[in-house]
């Protein structure tokens, strides 16, 4: 059992969200505005937060950005939820740090299994091999720090799955597909750019080992080590790849 939050103004949706969430075994208590959700998370913090965007006092993308800010929550799983469909809401969502996102209306048995696919995420056990280093990047496994030349740099928990897995395969080409199965599971809101949003907010964190991470035209992404550490300036590549991903 998990204790989640339902940030939603709305009561019916509210109740319906809860009820269903409930029905699956968890406990969900409940914000109507974005104050009161970041006061209830920082007294008490949950295990997920269920985060509509179009909140009164501060919404959903702003509240999202504050919890990525402070170290304590820069993992903490969030799903976001709104009416809005077009896909640059989905983008900003995403940039601001949410793992996943739901459109209403929703049907209550996906939004069930959302929610229970980034609690197996987030509960999932490190990894027998507790550390991934190259000169300058150091990936640990067991506390899910990352340094760069270092420096510790804040991901969120998309972000972290998505450099851990490209690292620990470097030059291997991995699909858009393949990186949404490895960092969201099969029942995550699948759209093109997701992905690609990951990659930039990894990219913007991680200084020069940005350039690692390399664009494959019409396929996905692969790690390739030996461009961070090539002493070259691969900015405007990099600028280009963002362009046409």
């Amino acid at each position: 059992m998990a204790r989640i939050l339902c940030v939603e103004d709305d009561r019916d949706i509210a109740d319906l969200i809860c009820y269903n969430l409930e029905r699956a075994g968890h406990e969900c208590d409940r914000a109507e505005d974005g104050w009161s959700a970041l006061e209830m998370i920082r007294s008490n913090p949950p295990d997920l937060v269920v985060l509509d965007v179009m909140l009164p006092r501060i919404n959903g993308v702003q509240v999202c950005r504050q919890l990525r800010g402070e170290e304590t929550f820069r993992k903490l799983p969030i799903l976001m939820l709104t009416a809005r469909t077009e896909e640059d809401d989905v983008v900003q969502g995403l940039e601001a740090g949410a793992d996943d996102y739901v459109s209403k209306p929703f049907s209550p048995r996906e939004l069930s299994a959302r929610v229970n696919s980034l609690l197996r995420r987030s509960a999932t056990a490190p990894d027998s091999s507790q550390t991934v280093n190259y000169p300058g990047l150091e990936i640990d496994i067991a506390s899910h720090d990352v340094v760069v030349d270092g420096e510790v740099v804040k991901l969120t928990l998309s972000e972290y799955r998505l450099l851990l897995h490209l690292a620990r395969n470097p030059d291997r080409v991995f699909s858009r597909s393949d990186l949404l199965d490895r960092i969201a599971g099969r029942d995550a809101y699948i759209i093109d750019r997701n992905v690609d949003v990951h990659v930039r907010g990894v990219r913007k964190k991680i200084g020069r080992w940005a350039a690692a991470i390399v664009t494959v035209r019409g396929v996905g992404y692969k790690f390739t080590p030996s461009r961070a550490t090539d002493g070259l300036d691969h900015s405007d590549e990099l600028d280009d790849e963002d362009a046409d991903a």
